[in-house]
């Protein structure tokens, strides 16, 4: 995995190079359950957080992610308050005050307090932000330290139990169900429960000014959550979402959790972020002229592609936005739109104009969310399809989606998979287009 190696041994080489300050090893995350209190006007945050794991080998000590800005008052390991702690380089280095073996239960408490802020790296800032008046999480890929200790790494998936108390005119909104809402005096606490394994960087906090509500009872129930001013406006932007579920699930299989939510901010944001169960977009993406349908399926498709199937490793991230990209053109053709032979013939065409400095396979970090890597990965997904033909083609999706349905996936796990739908050797193809930096000829 290359040659760094942190300066504490402890630590060990990186277990991605991409983000080799993040993830943790040691130890394997089975469950979250956090406790937040959070001041909207003084961005403050007050945070218990609860750690369930299983560990994988015999140490003495054990690091998690955590923003060094956020201060720790209290460490506990299976429930004995021995455990002695310490700070560095955005981690917290836990040392149990009796070793446990490798196979041994580790349930560590972490009380904390602080002013979140998003963390500032290769892609902007990530993580806690504040708002006019609330909050957004958006953590990918190494954001979600910002708000409480974790294994921050897409190859770590757990279930959450999130709750937040706030201040009773928000709506706060987290992955999952909402399992218990009670307002006490002048702060009212929510309690989501999130079932399904989730990676951190799709955990997510919403808070604000918000109207909430069901806006189709289909069989996967959706919900809106948006300024009240936005009312008429989403309920022109987001009306085919019930149309989209119904295309995506035919070809993808089917809906990998129990609803969705779009949310809708007072602020405008730049893109639409990701969440697991929930897409988060900005006002000035809810204009009542639906100019951002294409970005509303392709946040829906992040349920399938991201969100179920997540990737174990950073440069594999084309099977989350290349086949997030695809959805919009299969959107798109499914809905009286452009073709999706059509919407690949004019990609190809932009990314002929562009510096063919890019392998898609194995990006690098610093362009590892570079919109050529939505495209290319995109007109793959095509190129494969003109030669599976569309039976085969959405066969080979839905049964990729079915199993590994709430797992990590690679780039090597696709290949083989699609290797069994037809004679033709496929290597060529994926050599071209996933390893090579010129952009192969269209056929």
């Amino acid at each position: 995995m290359g040659g760094f190696v942190k300066p504490n041994k402890m630590l060990d080489e990186p277990i991605d190079p991409y983000l080799p300050q993040n993830g943790n090893r040691g130890y394997r995350v089975s469950r979250y359950e956090l406790e937040l209190t959070y001041k909207v006007f003084s961005n403050r945050l007050a945070g218990k957080a609860v750690i369930t794991a299983v560990t994988t080998e015999n140490r003495s000590k054990f690091s998690f992610d955590l923003a060094q800005n956020l201060q720790v008052s209290k460490v506990s390991v299976n429930g004995a308050r021995g455990a002695k702690y310490s700070r560095q380089n955005n981690k917290l280095i836990v040392t149990p005050g009796t070793k446990i073996p490798a196979g041994g239960a580790l349930s560590v408490t972490v009380q904390y307090t602080g002013n979140p802020e998003p963390i500032k790296g290769l892609w902007g800032e990530v993580g806690w932000e504040e708002l006019t008046e609330g909050t957004l999480v958006a953590s990918q890929p190494n954001g979600a330290a910002s708000w409480f200790p974790c294994d921050d790494h897409p190859s770590s998936k757990a279930s959450y139990r999130i709750s937040i108390t706030t201040d009773s005119p928000f709506y706060a909104l987290a992955n999952g169900a909402l399992v218990r809402k009670q307002t006490r005096a002048s702060a009212t606490t929510w309690v989501y429960e999130q079932t399904e394994p989730m990676a951190t960087y799709l955990a997510t906090i919403q808070i604000g000014q918000y109207e909430h509500r069901q806006v189709s009872s289909g069989r996967v129930p959706i919900f809106a959550v948006h300024p009240p001013r936005l009312h008429n406006e989403f309920d022109v932007d987001f009306s085919r979402q019930p149309q989209m579920l119904d295309v995506f699930g035919k070809l993808f299989g089917p809906y990998p959790f129990a609803d969705y939510t779009a949310v809708v901010t007072d602020d405008e944001l730049e893109i639409p972020i990701e969440a697991q169960g929930l897409s988060i977009f900005g006002a000035n993406h809810c204009t009542g002229r639906r100019g951002s349908e294409r970005l509303v399926a392709h946040e829906l498709a992040h349920q399938w592609f991201g969100n179920s199937l997540t990737i174990g490793a950073w440069c594999d991230i084309w099977l989350h936005e290349g086949f997030a990209c695809y959805a919009e053109w299969i959107w798109s053709e499914n809905s009286g739109g452009p073709s999706s032979e059509a919407l690949a013939a004019n990609a190809y065409q932009g990314l002929m104009r562009k510096p063919q400095d890019l392998i898609l396979g194995n990006p690098g970090p610093a362009m590892m969310f570079d919109d050529r890597i939505y495209k290319r990965g995109a007109l793959t997904l095509h190129t494969l399809r003109g030669v599976l033909g569309d039976d085969k083609f959405f066969e080979l999706l839905r049964q990729w989606t079915t199993k590994h349905r709430h797992s990590t996936v690679s780039t090597e796990q696709f290949t083989d998979l699609a290797s069994r739908f037809t004679d033709i050797p496929l290597r060529p193809l994926w050599d071209a287009w996933l390893n090579q930096k010129p952009l192969p000829r269209r056929t």
